[in-house]
């Protein structure tokens, strides 16, 4: 279709809490599309731009609102305004200084960075399978959960 490939992953099993940890696998995970690129092309295009979107709201939420820094530390960082009966948010009020605002893109790149390390890895480490996988996915377009860890 025209998103030209989307990251979707179902969780084995319903959690109501995350660890950093996993936060950072989540955040590997989104980024792996963009660093195969890098790895097998050298290059990289627009077509993570969704997964970079997701990576980074994940990263920016674990530190404003999980205080999963240990430079902002555990408070929240900006408070939100949200209609909860419909899902969105409305607005975040500005309870923080521009330090601190610093502060926080600073920890947001490294937890972004933090995840294209770990995702860089794997695929460096595990690069025929990543081949492989590639060469099915261009004849069969869409595969199933079975059908990847078959192949890897």
């Amino acid at each position: 279709g025209s998103a030209l490939g989307y990251t979707w992953s179902m969780p084995i099993e319903d959690k109501y809490m995350k660890s950093k940890d996993e936060f950072i696998n989540d955040i590997a995970e989104l980024l792996a599309c963009r660093v195969s690129e890098k790895i097998i092309f050298n290059e990289i295009t627009t077509g993570a731009s969704n997964d970079l979107e997701r990576a980074t709201k994940i990263a920016r939420d674990m530190v404003q609102v999980y205080g999963m820094s240990d430079v902002i530390g555990p408070i929240v960082v900006g408070q939100r305004e949200e209609m909860i009966f419909l899902g969105k948010e409305l607005s975040e009020h500005k309870n923080y200084s521009e330090k601190i605002i610093t502060e926080v893109d600073s920890e947001i790149e490294k937890i972004i960075l933090t995840g294209e390390k770990k995702a860089f890895t794997i695929l460096t480490k595990n690069k025929s399978k990543l081949i492989k996988l590639a060469e099915i996915l261009i004849k069969k377009e869409t595969l199933d959960r079975e059908e990847i860890e078959k192949i890897i």
